[in-house]
């Protein structure tokens, strides 16, 4: 992909608006209030609808100082691409402006990794990195991202690329984060759902990549960015992380009064 070449907005109309205006006025709304901001060296987003989990998203982002330098893993729902697939060039955009990809860093990592993949192809419909922007863009003007997102859940690789991913970024002295995006429990009763995601995000606040993947399988969580989440976990570790923290869950149910069929959503930062 040419360095030029721009990745258009796949769901602004849909996950967000497609206006600037609306976009801006629905992201000041949901932060609210100015916070205090704490360093972090990851987090974790959800990636549904602005209606549904943006507020989730708005207490994550509004409370930390994000950095120049963003590395965003995320699941890839499309099917199309590499099962590890990085995007190294190109500009995306939102109704908000472009970002630039971060060629340099992408580079770095692709050149240092057995895994990863050099595809656009993966990126361009998929929706789970390209719902943080707007929140990003509206917080901070002068970022870069490098986009990654994953249809493999081997966790040895996933593992592996985590340990690739901090090896990268400890060369680059606190100037980048990691942010994975995932959704937790898919479709199911409220009870349920919220019991399913107590188990994860237990496993996720203890640092535990391997207890995430077993309480996914044994207790059939329909977390859909669980890779990701491995991958960061994984990284965020090798890079100093000690501690982390819940700073919001709630399910679309919270929102819409249907308790039927809900998904889950839970915002972590880590540090």
């Amino acid at each position: 992909m040419a360095a030029s070449k721009i990745r258009k907005a796949a769901v602004a109309g849909k996950f967000y608006p497609s206006s600037a205006g609306e976009l801006k006025k629905q992201i000041k709304d949901l932060i609210g209030k100015e916070t205090d901001k704490t360093d972090v060296i990851a987090c974790m987003l959800p990636h549904a609808g602005y209606m549904y989990s943006g507020s989730v998203v708005a207490g994550v982002l509004s409370s930390v100082n994000i950095k120049e330098r963003i590395v965003l893993l995320g699941p890839n729902h499309t099917g199309f691409g590499a099962p590890f697939s990085i995007m190294t060039e190109g500009i995306w955009q939102t109704p908000l402006g472009k970002v630039k990809i971060d060629s340099d860093l992408a580079k770095q990592l692709l050149r240092g990794s057995k895994y990863l993949e050099d595809d656009s192809a993966a990126h361009i419909y998929e929706h789970s990195l390209e719902v943080q922007l707007p929140f990003l863009q509206y917080l901070k003007t002068d970022f870069k991202i490098v986009p990654i997102v994953f249809l493999s859940d081997g966790i040895e690789a996933l593992k592996e690329i985590g340990e690739e991913i901090a090896g990268v970024l400890k060369g680059l002295k606190g100037s980048a984060m990691i942010l994975a995006s995932s959704d937790m429990t898919h479709y199911e009763p409220q009870e349920a759902a919220r019991n399913k995601d107590k188990e994860a995000i237990e496993a996720i606040l203890a640092l535990d990549e391997d207890r995430l993947l077993e309480r996914v399988r044994q207790l059939g969580i329909s977390m859909c960015g669980y890779a990701p989440v491995i991958v960061m976990l994984r990284a965020a570790k090798m890079l100093g992380a000690r501690f982390a923290s819940l700073v919001k869950y709630q399910t679309s149910g919270d929102i819409s009064g249907e308790l039927d069929s809900v998904v889950g959503y839970a915002g972590i930062t880590i540090y």
